[in-house]
């Protein structure tokens, strides 16, 4: 009958020192803002981010947390937003604040893939040759991984000259690429000379190539004076008076 009560009172003792240890443990979980809120305030901002900058296809993959972090539990909502030089597309950063007074920043690594129609290669492309449109095909790719850039359409591709060999099913880049001379050094071409609404044509001679856009010297047939002209099409070279 003692060693009933003294374990009866010894289980009391247990309880009552529990108790409080269980109340001290719950109070300072409380205290530390949880990593799935914050991961869950970052994962929301990007998701609408992301579909507000592009129409296509995307996912966004968000970094693991620190296990060891421990921010202040905010009582306000968290808030997403994205850091000054943040990246929409690739490797980036998402930031999330505590609006609370006396708040706290973190910021979260993130991938972001956006997929969209690109211009490829449909067969090999010789260096030098002038790309058609039966040379193209629209397929869809994952634009973070072009940062060398990418055609959606063929209209700005084609007559463009290839500047290497292009393997078939390649993404086509800018910089494969260069624009055909539309006047050659010592050609004779049409010079445009204009001066409001006045305008005047006469015969020249090309002092240098040049492609669309350039400024080269051209010699007026006539009087032999040099003028500069912007070549604007095939043999032909516009002057302001």
């Amino acid at each position: 009958m003692k060693k009933s009560r003294m374990v009866l009172i010894f289980t009391g003792l247990v309880i009552c020192f529990w108790q409080p240890l269980n109340a001290l443990a719950a109070d300072a979980a409380t205290q530390w803002q949880t990593h799935a809120a914050i991961r869950h305030a970052a994962q929301s901002f990007m998701d609408a981010f992301v579909s507000s900058q592009h129409a296509g296809r995307s996912t966004v993959k968000l970094g693991q947390l620190d296990p060891r972090l421990r921010l202040k539990a905010c009582t306000a909502p968290l808030e997403g937003f994205m850091p000054a030089g943040g990246r929409v597309m690739g490797n980036t950063t998402v930031g999330v604040r505590c609006p609370d007074a006396g708040g706290w920043n973190i910021y979260v690594s993130a991938r972001v893939d956006v997929f969209g129609p690109v211009m490829i290669a449909r067969q090999p492309l010789a260096r030098g040759s002038s790309v058609q449109d039966g040379d193209l095909e629209l397929v869809e790719r994952n634009l973070a991984d072009l940062p060398y850039g990418y055609y959606s359409d063929s209209e700005a591709i084609s007559g463009m000259l290839a500047k290497r060999t292009i393997a078939a099913a390649t993404v086509i880049t800018p910089a494969m690429l260069q624009a055909p001379k539309l006047v050659k050094r010592g050609q004779r071409v049409t010079v445009i000379a204009e001066s409001g609404a006045l305008s005047i044509r006469s015969v020249g001679k090309a002092l240098s190539d040049g492609k669309s856009g350039d400024t080269i010297r051209v010699r007026a047939e006539g009087s032999h004076r040099v003028v500069d002209g912007v070549v604007i099409s095939q043999g032909v070279i516009k002057v302001t008076l």
